[in-house]
């Protein structure tokens, strides 16, 4: 045990040395060496595209193709003189209608009730003395083969249809043929650009700015822009794309023909010149 105290001293006095020692040596720092040369960003020797100076066209595009839908609205109207019959009067036809409608092809998925509206009768109109009730009925007819378009109206008024509230020809790859249009009306607007740029002597830099408006319609007529002469502004960009697995349009046989849907794009776009 009388060890003990020499070798609790002897720790000490090492631990008390190796203070001294670690307060007397230099501070070391780890510095990172200095580079040699400074680096510098790179930079392109041609001028940034500048707005100084600009040009500002319009490209407008137009892609004719085939619907490969028809949505046929038909009305079945009912009168009673009373709810009861009325609805059994109107529940009945539309049966029947629907009935002759899948009778050629047309699958249960394709057909929906889009409208349903009773109301009373008044004798006379502007009075509060009830006649009756009407039924209001509208079906709507999604048709995957426009060719049976006319034969479907036809079969419906047959079984008891009695209004044809609207037809509509549509394509289902409108997002493909607008995107198509959109590419052709950017292609004409980059087109008439140089070639007005080319007229001044200078020539197209980047596009500063792009606007772009598009919209379909049905057999080439638009209200606000005059119908189908309203093509013939288009800038070298009209396309008529055929029917797919066909080299016909479709029947004109029958009161409805499908035509064409025309997707229209146009774009303003605004160039620097350099």
């Amino acid at each position: 045990m009388k060890h003990i105290p020499t070798i609790v001293n002897t720790i000490l006095a090492t631990i008390l040395i190796l203070i001294m020692l670690s307060m007397g040596l230099p501070s070391l720092s780890v510095q990172a060496a200095a580079p040699t040369q400074t680096s510098k960003s790179v930079q392109s020797d041609a001028p940034a595209c500048s707005p100084d100076r600009s040009v500002q066209v319009t490209g407008t595009a137009v892609v004719n193709i085939p619907p490969d839908r028809a949505l046929i609205q038909l009305g079945v109207e009912s009168n009673g003189k009373t709810p009861r019959e009325v609805q059994a009067k109107n529940a009945a036809l539309i049966s029947k209608v629907i009935q002759a409608v899948k009778a050629l092809g047309v699958e249960a998925r394709d057909i929906s009730t889009d409208r349903y509206i009773i109301q009373p009768i008044y004798i006379p109109y502007d009075s509060l003395n009830i006649d009756g009730y009407r039924i209001h009925n509208i079906v709507a007819i999604t048709i995957r083969d426009v060719d049976r378009a006319s034969d479907v109206i036809a079969a419906a008024f047959q079984a008891g249809a009695n209004q044809v509230v609207n037809v509509e020809f549509y394509t289902s790859e409108l997002r493909k043929y607008r995107d198509q249009a959109r590419a052709m009306a950017m292609k004409a607007a980059g087109e008439k650009a140089s070639a007005l740029a080319q007229a001044a002597g200078a020539e197209t830099d980047c596009a500063l700015n792009i606007n772009e408006n598009s919209w379909s319609y049905f057999n080439g007529w638009n209200w606000w822009s005059g119908g189908r002469d309203q093509n013939l502004w288009t800038q070298n960009a009209v396309q008529n794309v055929a029917p797919s697995g066909s080299t016909t349009t479709a029947s004109e046989d029958g009161p409805v023909s499908a035509g064409q849907i025309s997707v229209r794009a146009e774009v303003s776009v605004t160039y620097a010149l350099k």
